[in-house]
């Protein structure tokens, strides 16, 4: 709080003080009391006034000054009110008051909104678990019939729907997941087990470099994950599929290539947004531009990187970097 901005603000008293001072002198004046008198009279009016102005800005500074530099050192800017101490002054007791009962109004419609969130992600989740089970058996019946088109639309409809149970998860992964040391290559090979007859149907081939290396991460994720790259490769034209891992002392660099259509250079840098088609998506195949952006919240989540490499016409090149601790040193 600067003196300036406080005497701007208290301008309006000042100018009443003023006239009030001139009409006293013209009253003292008129009736012909000595000069000696109402000078003394008026320096200690000035005086008096002056203490008591100074003494209010001195304790207000204190106050809003402390505020001020609370809130720039605060992350959470709404934890303010709990560190606002008891003011002197009615003005502050009275602004602190606000701000306490403003703060409790919105945890109290936070907490609504979490519980009412909770409630649709458990039922969403809840769904995603019944519909699976006829979805299975279709998939079973299908295989038994040799029905190869049926088939085809089923395993679209059940990503989908992994799709669906995956990003609702997303939004509160630490509760979802496990950390532990995983084998890159198990977690691979369990893909590529889940969509083998599509990678049949296709002749797309899959071949694998320094799998062997463990990284801290969770396992259901990580497969998750895998699945969508390899449904993207699928997708957009893909024959051939390779999964290369560096170790190194500060991370295990995963690479995850595939000589599909590529991606143009205008998209790459938007391909992990929300719903971002882009030329691919539009031209190629329908899609809902979730599954990288699904991959970038976990990835997030689970304390890893991505990133992307492509080339149009050549290749696509996804690279999870995992990052280790002590922890993954010492397992």
């Amino acid at each position: 709080m600067k003196l300036t901005e406080f005497i701007k603000d208290r301008f309006t008293a000042y100018l009443i003080f003023v006239l009030t001072w001139v009409l006293m002198l013209i009253f003292l004046f008129t009736f012909h009391v000595q000069t000696e008198a109402v000078v003394i009279a008026s320096v200690l009016l000035w005086i008096g006034r002056c203490i008591a102005e100074a003494w209010e800005f001195l304790r207000k500074k204190q106050f809003y000054d402390k505020l001020l530099h609370d809130l720039s050192e605060l992350d959470q800017k709404y934890l303010l009110s709990e560190m606002i101490g008891e003011p002197e002054f009615r003005e502050g007791r009275i602004l602190s008051e606000v701000m306490r009962e403003t703060n409790k109004s919105m945890c109290e419609q936070i907490g609504l909104h979490r519980r009412a969130n909770s409630d649709f992600r458990e039922y969403i989740e809840l769904w995603v678990h019944e519909i699976k089970l006829p979805v299975a058996s279709l998939q079973l019946m299908c295989h038994n019939d040799g029905n190869v088109k049926y088939a085809e639309q089923l395993k679209r409809i059940d990503d989908y729907i992994e799709n669906v149970l995956y990003y609702a998860r997303s939004r509160n992964a630490e509760k979802d997941y496990l950390i532990k040391p995983v084998s890159l290559k198990r977690v691979f090979t369990d893909t590529a087990i889940r969509n083998r007859e599509e990678l049949q149907q296709r002749g797309i081939s899959l071949s694998t470099e320094k799998l062997d290396a463990e990284v801290m991460t969770d396992a259901k994720w990580l497969g998750f994950m895998f699945g969508q790259l390899m449904n993207n490769s699928m997708k957009y034209g893909a024959d051939a599929i390779t999964v290369t891992a560096e170790d190194t002392p500060e991370a295990t660099v995963l690479r995850f290539r595939d000589n599909g259509i590529g991606i143009p250079e205008s998209d790459l840098p938007c391909i992990f947004e929300k719903s971002f088609t882009g030329e691919n998506g539009r031209t190629h195949s329908k899609s809902t531009g979730m599954g990288l952006y699904i991959v970038r919240q976990l990835c997030e989540k689970l304390g890893h990187s991505v990133a992307a490499e492509s080339v149009q016409g050549e290749y696509t090149e996804i690279i999870m970097t995992f990052g280790k601790n002590d922890l993954h040193d010492v397992r």
